[in-house]
Order: C-alpha cells, then structure tokens, then sequence
C-alpha cells in the first residue's frame, strides 16, 4: 500500500507542478483551463490504474476463496431446528442446481410469487428448509470485525459457482418487468436533506470523489460493475460483504432510511442493475477496495 500512495503523491504533485507552469505561460484563460482539465484527467486515470494494479495481485491468491469454501461447507451442512441441508434450495433453476443461477438473479419464483435476487432467495431457504427465523438473520446481517453472518459465505459461494458466465436476468415474467421498472425508479428518486439519489452518484459518465470513479450504472458499459467483484472482500476492513450490504451503504450515504434485509426495494433494485449490465462476464467473487 506504500508504494502505491506515494505513487499517487507523485502523480499529483506532477499534476500540481504541470497546473503551476501552465499558469505561467501567456496561453488565454480559456486554453490554461482546457489544458488543466485534460492534465487533471489524466492524473485521475493515472491513480485509478495503480489501484487496479493492486486490486489484481491481490486477485491472484484473494480471501473472498475463503469465504466462498465456507459457504459451500454451510450449503452442503445439516443444520438449524429442522437439521437439513440446503442441497434442495432452488435458486430458479431447479433444486440444488447452482451453476449458472447467480448471473440469472434476481429472478421470479412462482413458490412465493416475488421477485428474488439470491441473497433474498438463500435466506428463504434457509427459513423453509432448515427452519432459522428471518428475524433472526436479520438482527445482524452484515458482516464485522467479530462475525461474518452465514448469508454472506453462502451467497458467496453460490456466486462463485457463476464464475466466467454471463450475465443474463430474466425478463419474461410480468413481475420481472415490474421489478424492472420500479428498481429504475428506486435508482432516480431523489430525497432525503441532500435531495441525492442513485443517479446523482452513478447516473453521468465521469464522476468520481475523491481518488474513486463512480461508474454510470444506467449504462450498458458502466452496469457491469454493479455486479463485477460482488460479493467481495473489502480491503479497507477486511471483511467480506454481499451487494445487500453495498446497496445499504448507498442508502446510508444518501442519508436515506435503509431498507430492510432482503426486502422487495433491495430485489427491485438489484434487478434494475442487473439487467442493464446482461451480456457482460461475471468474474466471480472478488477484492473491493
């Protein structure tokens, strides 16, 4: 990590000094600023790169394998009040079948009528088939320095298993439509003591705060990283986490009430994004920043 901040010490002290000799140059105001804005631009581009370089060696042996092997000792584990296994949940493409479900989620599930992206789905059956109460799961769901909830490590898991596929989340069901249309909406509200939204952060191409890019999520080309890298092991905590856990966070950030664990809002939304981000290759569970 070092080497990589004074990486970025350096970058931006080079931006610093090409943005103080342009200002003593007898070029108009308009072509200094045009000037500044390109060198600006590619300082950032500059900095995204070395946190990519990081993130890659730290794919190459990444603790999200971890987890991912955890979460298939819990599938395949006779557990809660009913002492059954969850070999028989049916993540959309029949009972046990796991290859190819994550990258075809959130989906409709004729059993309960909803629209279920996979975290929601686990925890449903772990509820119907092993017997855990949701609210229970619910208390804490959400992985910390003390605890990395079960839901995590089987979603992580289950994730893995759609490792190199691509994405494809179904639209042919009416409530997947639904879904669809309102997660588009979720994604464009606009409220809260900061009127933000989804959008105000991840709706234009170019933003970013501070050293991070903020991806056009409402773009075919930016949508895949909504999905790409979740679930993923964050290395500013060292945790584990779900996109539940991120979209939360979003919400937090906007200053927005969150919602509830595996809620419907949380399913609408995943759908949104994961449709706009079909075609592209799941890379599997991996490193966040």
């Amino acid at each position: 990590m070092s080497s990589i901040k004074l990486r970025v010490v350096v970058a931006l002290s080079g931006l610093a000094f090409a943005c103080a000799a342009q200002a003593g140059q007898t070029a108009t105001p308009v072509k200094v600023a045009a000037q500044t804005k390109k060198a600006a631009s590619k300082s950032r581009s500059a900095i995204a790169a070395e946190f990519e370089k990081f993130r890659d060696i730290m794919e190459e042996a990444s603790p999200a394998e971890l987890f991912e092997a955890k979460g298939e000792e819990l599938w395949k584990a006779k557990r809660g009040p009913k002492n059954a296994s969850l070999e028989k949940c049916d993540l959309g493409l029949g009972p046990g079948v796991l290859k190819g479900a994550y990258v075809k989620m959130p989906r409709y599930f004729a059993d309960t009528d909803q629209v279920m992206d996979a975290e929601r789905r686990i925890v449903y059956c772990m509820v119907t088939l092993q017997g855990f109460k949701e609210a229970d799961l619910a208390k804490k769901p959400f992985s910390s320095a003390s605890k990395t909830p079960d839901p995590v490590s089987l979603v992580t898991y289950v994730a893995g298993q759609s490792r190199g596929m691509k994405i494809a989340v179904p639209q042919k069901h009416p409530k997947e439509r639904d879904a669809y249309n309102t997660g588009e909406e979720i994604f464009n509200y606009r409220a809260g003591p900061w009127d933000f939204s989804c959008a105000t952060c991840h709706g234009a191409d170019n933003l970013r705060i501070r050293t991070q890019d903020l991806p056009n999520l409402s773009s075919k080309e930016g949508a895949i990283a909504a999905f790409q890298g979740w679930p993923g092991y964050r290395m500013t905590g060292g945790l584990m986490h779900t996109l539940q856990w991120r979209l939360n966070d979003c919400f937090r950030q906007q200053r927005f009430p969150e919602p509830g664990y595996v809620s419907e809002t949380l399913s609408d939304l995943l759908t949104y994004m994961g449709v706009n981000a079909n075609g592209h290759v799941y890379k599997g569970p991996g490193i966040k920043r």
